[in-house]
């Protein structure tokens, strides 16, 4: 039995689509809201962890430190998201 293999092949390229700088401007925008989430999560975090610390109450300042700590990964995870979606985009393209 004889299978024919075809040889197929994608170039991502997002200016080939209309409406490409609009999804640009969406992706760019929710980042920057994102971070500034983040960031607002640090905040609040490490004020909760402080003021849990001077008032003796261990319970709400472990909470306080998990918060700013997750905040700060989230924001790391934001901000690396686009780099590692291209490291493994240009990964898998390697595989045959």
């Amino acid at each position: 039995m004889t299978f024919l293999f075809l040889s197929v092949s994608a170039h991502p390229d997002v200016t080939k689509l209309p409406g490409s700088a609009v999804l640009q401007d969406l992706l760019d925008g929710a980042q920057g809201w994102a971070l500034a989430l983040a960031l607002i999560g640090v905040f609040v975090g490490a004020a909760i962890w402080a003021v849990a610390t001077h008032s003796h109450n261990p319970h709400y300042a472990g909470k306080g430190k998990g918060a700013a700590l997750v905040s700060a990964a989230s924001a790391m995870a934001i901000g690396a998201g686009p780099g590692l979606v291209n490291f493994f985009s240009g990964l898998g393209s390697h595989v045959r």
